[in-house]
């Protein structure tokens, strides 16, 4: 990765692209045997009917992409895919600086779905996907998706406006940033045909939805800490949901053995020992993490209101009643979960927000990182002691 090393923040430099012509004809069966090695971790497979070398760019013909084991799906079928600006690499390491796919249209009787303007920029493509390190991982600058649309009858139910995802390499190949993007996400529901799931739609306003998505973070790669700064899911009418973590052991190698452990329950879906076998392994595997900080938070944007009115309503009341209703049943389930101490804090936190919704929020952040292991004990012998334990604190409107 000496070369890629010196590429600019999001992973290939343009530098890459001085090295225009190789010296040597591209090949094209090489480059597709080291993309199906990359994929391999995660079970997936392609396959192509022909290679062809053009110049810098490879075409893939009667190309098939599919997960092993999962027999009862079909392969995903394309009949021409080109990789575009394909170069050979330090260490038999490929990049390739676009690969554009054909738009997809597809009608099942009364259901259509289309996706338009899908490509990946700045493809890393591993020489050896067993390497040490950043080198055995497969990379892209950027995943895009344009409009998506699904219709039901002639009529839109679901669409999105684009999609975007971004990945970036530090300069001493440390750390991998990534962020993400949708907008434009429309659904409409007033389709639904239950009377029962019809009529909470409504009283919820609910018929139509209108967000957004976004998601940023970073990975390093050698410690294992993951830090998602931001996951958020904010919806017009309804509430801004947002979720950000950090936790350490997240090492290549687990990550390597997870996957590995996966494509062993794709293999024999049918095989319940060996799916048991592999449930209690990937178990096994996640007790190497240990959480470093969590946050929830929730901002809402009116939904809590009609949720009270419409709870309130089902039970011969109002809205009002209903929300001291649940002020009163809280300190009651608290005292059943057995939280300890911390029962007061979040019952004040609540009964804040229900009064005036504007978020809640419940954060963890202990004062060094704790083992899921031991969350998970605590949980099961001595609940009373998490919130001291993992740092738990809930405030309201803050």
């Amino acid at each position: 990765m000496t070369l890629y090393r010196s590429t600019r923040l999001l992973l290939a430099s343009a530098a890459l692209t001085a090295f225009t012509g190789p010296a040597f004809a591209l090949d094209g069966q090489d480059l597709l045997k080291k993309i199906n090695a990359a994929f391999a971790t995660g079970g997936s497979n392609i396959t192509a009917e022909n290679v062809e070398v053009d110049g810098s760019n490879v075409v893939l013909k009667g190309l098939k992409l599919g997960v092993e084991g999962a027999t009862a799906e079909k392969p995903l079928m394309l009949e021409e895919l080109t990789l575009e600006g394909v170069t050979e690499e330090e260490g038999g390491a490929y990049f390739i600086e676009r690969v554009e796919f054909p738009e997809v249209n597809v009608t099942e009787e009364k259901s259509s779905f289309k996706v338009q303007d899908l490509y990946l920029a700045g493809v890393y493509v591993p020489g050896d996907a067993n390497a040490e390190g950043i080198d055995s991982l497969m990379f892209y600058e950027e995943a895009h998706s344009g409009p998506v649309e699904v219709t039901v009858d002639g009529k839109s139910v679901f669409s999105m406006a684009e999609a975007v995802g971004t990945m970036g390499l530090s300069d001493d190949e440390s750390t991998i940033t990534f962020e993400g993007s949708v907008t434009g996400v429309k659904a409409d529901l007033s389709t639904v045909e239950d009377p029962q799931a019809k009529a909470q739609i409504e009283a919820l306003g609910l018929t139509t939805l209108d967000g957004n998505m976004n998601m940023s973070g970073s990975w390093e790669v050698e410690s294992g800490t993951i830090d998602i700064e931001d996951y958020s899911i904010d919806f017009a009418n309804v509430g801004k949901l947002s979720l950000a973590f950090s936790m350490s052991g997240y090492t290549l190698d687990l990550v390597k053995q997870m996957q590995e452990q996966a494509r062993m329950m794709q293999a024999q879906p049918q095989n319940e020992q060996a799916q048991q076998a592999a449930g209690l392994a990937m178990l096994g595997l996640v007790q190497q993490l240990s959480l470093v900080d969590a946050q929830i938070r929730f901002e809402d944007a009116g939904i809590t209101k009609r949720g009270l009115d419409y709870a309130g309503k089902s039970q011969g009341t109002d809205g009002a009643q209903m929300a001291q209703m649940v002020k009163g049943m809280l300190p009651i389930l608290l005292a059943q979960a057995k939280l300890g101490a911390i029962q007061n804090e979040i019952s004040a936190a609540v009964n804040t927000y229900i009064d005036d919704p504007k978020a809640l929020t419940i954060a963890a952040a202990p004062a060094n990182p704790v083992a899921f292991p031991m969350i998970m004990g605590a949980a099961m012998g001595a609940p009373e002691t998490i919130p001291g334990l993992i740092g738990l604190k809930v405030t309201a409107n803050d």
